[in-house]
């Protein structure tokens, strides 16, 4: 509101100085009465440090390190890391959020070098390093760096010419599991070679990452076209594109095979979620947005099933496969130790 009354408090100045307004030989003009709504920024002593701020009447604005963040009172009351609000051992909160007023407002609020005080009714002080507040705001995640991510297709990635990680500089080597985990970060899909061919090797190629995940497959799955376990993975069918475990409480992603049916939306709905898949099958079907990859013994393929969907031709004769399901969580958190901002 106060940005937009500027021109005209600024005219109404103008107009002062012009004589506009008659004042008394013995009084001056009250410039409380002409700027009722002034605004009143505090900045800091040092002008390196480059800090400004302002306490509204729902909120806290703060302008540091090239970023204006805005600060709701009682998340700053709640965010209170003080020993006896917040934990630093375990991290975990000892403040119950639910006793905060959600109508609270700090009494005073001062900066000393590059903290800040918030001190509340009840007389509680917290503090916030700047370079704290800029990390946790909304404005500065905003800014923060991730781990990039490419949308490709075919011609990307066969252009992009990703280099596969060696097993032994996968298995013995941070900077082979981190140059891995950048190429799965970056495309959803990578590759590790000269694995020997068993199933204990890409067990302890898995756990490198992550815990593997229990699933109703085991611990483990090793297959063939056998038809044992009642899937069409088990066959010498194609598949067509898909994610796998759709019919898990917490599945992977689509699979336009394993879906139950369709009963509990009207026929009107229905109608349009057959519209909306075959848009989608559309696409997936596309030439250009497929990327077709043989694998041989001792070559290992990781999939992230919440971008990238997998499929296969038909086949004659004898093959075997052997493969398990990681934790999210863990693949990222990872990624994370290594530096990579996943």
């Amino acid at each position: 509101m106060w940005c937009c009354r500027l021109p005209h408090l600024q005219g109404r100045l103008q107009n002062l100085l012009r004589g506009g307004v008659t004042c008394s030989a013995f009084r001056q003009p009250d410039f409380r009465i002409l700027f009722p709504l002034a605004i009143h920024w505090h900045h800091t002593a040092s002008k390196s440090l480059n800090c400004a701020w302002q306490q509204h009447e729902d909120h806290f604005e703060l302008q540091y390190a090239n970023t204006v963040m805005r600060f709701d009172y009682v998340w700053l009351r709640d965010h209170c890391r003080s020993a006896s609000c917040y934990n630093s051992k375990t991290h975990q909160r000892s403040l119950d959020t639910a006793s905060v007023d959600l109508c609270i407002k700090p009494k005073t609020i001062c900066l000393d070098e590059t903290t800040l005080f918030f001190t509340w009714p009840d007389g509680h002080v917290t503090k916030y390093d700047l370079d704290w507040l800029v990390k946790n705001s909304y404005e500065g995640q905003k800014q923060k760096v991730i781990q990039p991510r490419i949308l490709w297709n075919a011609e990307i990635y066969q252009q992009a010419r990703v280099p596969s990680v060696d097993f032994q500089s996968f298995l013995e080597t941070n900077e082979g599991l981190k140059n891995f985990l950048q190429n799965f970060l970056l495309y959803g899909i990578a590759f590790v070679e000269n694995v020997p061919p068993t199933q204990e090797h890409t067990e302890k190629l898995a756990e490198r990452i992550s815990l593997i995940r229990e699933t109703i497959y085991g611990r483990m799955w090793y297959f063939t076209s056998d038809f044992s376990r009642g899937d069409t993975a088990y066959t010498t069918l194609a598949l067509d594109r898909h994610t796998d475990t759709a019919y898990f409480q917490e599945p992977c992603g689509y699979n336009n095979y394993d879906r139950a049916v369709i009963n509990t939306v009207p026929y009107d709905v229905v109608h349009r979620w057959y519209t909306a898949h075959r848009t989608l099958t559309t696409e997936l079907r596309r030439p250009e947005n497929e990327f077709w990859v043989k694998l041989k013994p001792g070559r290992v393929l990781f999939i992230d099933n919440w971008r990238v969907l997998h499929g296969r031709e038909s086949f004659t004769g004898y093959r075997q496969l052997c493969g398990c399901y990681l934790t999210r969580d863990d693949v990222l958190n990872t990624a994370r130790l290594l530096g990579l901002q996943a």
